[in-house]
């Protein structure tokens, strides 16, 4: 029987794949963490409900990871990030993680993360040949 690689968006694979690094990591965390995932969604809304930010993200294992915070522009500067992040922190504590994980570029919003105790644990250069994109972390213990 031959093997070859194959190029192609297919979710029953990529469920496959998911699963078995999930089965995998499992073995070598602490068996009170082995559950320990669930997506969480935060989102700025209006009455009629349309969506105008969020934020997206996830408990695994001991912390919680920010994979996306964006807020549309009209709604930039009024505080609505502040709030997205001091929940997904209060959430992160509630759910008793050691820590919040997330990355950021250089032209979107190091400062603000910067400015909410969040600290630069690392950083690749020449992203998009003229950027920086950082890995931040905030200690929650």
């Amino acid at each position: 029987m031959g093997f070859h690689i194959v190029n192609e968006l297919d979710k029953k694979a990529k469920q496959f794949v998911n699963d078995g690094l999930f089965q995998y990591n499992l073995k070598h965390f602490p068996e009170d963490l082995g559950g320990r995932y669930e997506d969480i969604g935060l989102f700025i809304k209006d009455e009629l409900g349309e969506v105008y930010g969020g934020l997206i993200g996830a408990v695994c294992w001991n912390w919680l990871e920010v994979y996306q915070l964006f807020i549309d522009e009209k709604l930039r500067n009024k505080g609505y990030g502040n709030q997205l992040l001091l929940e997904i922190e209060r959430i992160a504590r509630e759910k008793s993680c050691d820590f919040i994980k997330l990355d950021t570029l250089s032209f979107q919003a190091l400062d603000f993360y910067k400015k909410h105790g969040y600290e630069v644990f690392g950083s690749i250069d020449n992203v998009g040949r003229e950027h920086t994109h950082y890995y931040l972390k905030k200690d929650l213990k």
